[in-house]
C-alpha cells in the first residue's frame, strides 16, 4: 500500500458519498418535487418551498460543493502519486483524460447549482416566506433555475459515464 493510498482512498469515499446525496437530490427535485408542486395548492406549495425545499437545497448545494472540492483534491493528490513514481502525470493517462472530460461536466454542472438555481430558489423562498403577493418576477425565477436543473440532469449521463469509465473501462477493454 502506497503512501498516497489512504488519502486516495478517503478523497474518493467522501467525493463519491457526496455525489450520490447530490445527484440523488438532482433527480428528487426534477422527478419528484417539481411535478408534485404543479400539483399542489398554493398554501400546501407555500408550506413545502418554506420548509422542505429548503432543507433540501442545503443539501443540495453543499453536497455538490463538498463533491467537487473532494474530486479535484483526489485528483491532485493522484497527479503527485505519479509524479513521485516517475510516471509523466495522471492526465497524461486514458483514465485521466476520461476523468477530466467528467469532471468538467460536474464543474459545469457545480456551477448551475452555485450560480443559478441556488440564486433564483433563494429569491423564490425569500418571496414566499414574505406572503403573498408574489413578486411578478417570480416565473422568471423559477424558469431560469428549472432550465438549469434539467441541464444538469442532462450532463449528469454522460457525467457519471466518464467518471465510471475512468476507472473503469479500460479493464474491460484489456
Amino acid at each position: 500500500m502506497g503512501e498516497y493510498d489512504t488519502w486516495l482512498g478517503i478523497f474518493r469515499y467522501v467525493h463519491v458519498a457526496s455525489g450520490i446525496v447530490w445527484i440523488g437530490l438532482l433527480y428528487y427535485f426534477n422527478l419528484v418535487q417539481v411535478p408534485a408542486f404543479a400539483k399542489m395548492e398554493p398554501a400546501a406549495r407555500a408550506n413545502a418551498i418554506i420548509h422542505l425545499a429548503s432543507r433540501a437545497l442545503f443539501f443540495f448545494r453543499y453536497a455538490a460543493l463538498s463533491t467537487v472540492v473532494f474530486g479535484i483534491a483526489w485528483i491532485i493528490l493522484k497527479e503527485i502519486e505519479l509524479e513521485d513514481q516517475g510516471v509523466e502525470g495522471y492526465f497524461a493517462t486514458d483514465a485521466g483524460k476520461s476523468i477530466s472530460i467528467g469532471g468538467l461536466l460536474g464543474i459545469i454542472m457545480f456551477l448551475n447549482v452555485w450560480g443559478i438555481i441556488w440564486p433564483n430558489q433563494k429569491k423564490i423562498i425569500a418571496a414566499t416566506t414574505a406572503g403573498p403577493p408574489a413578486p411578478a418576477d417570480q416565473p422568471k425565477w423559477a424558469r431560469m433555475a428549472l432550465l438549469a436543473s434539467r441541464t444538469n440532469v442532462m450532463l449528469s449521463i454522460p457525467m457519471l459515464f466518464f467518471m465510471i469509465a475512468s476507472d473503469h473501462l479500460e479493464r474491460v477493454w484489456s
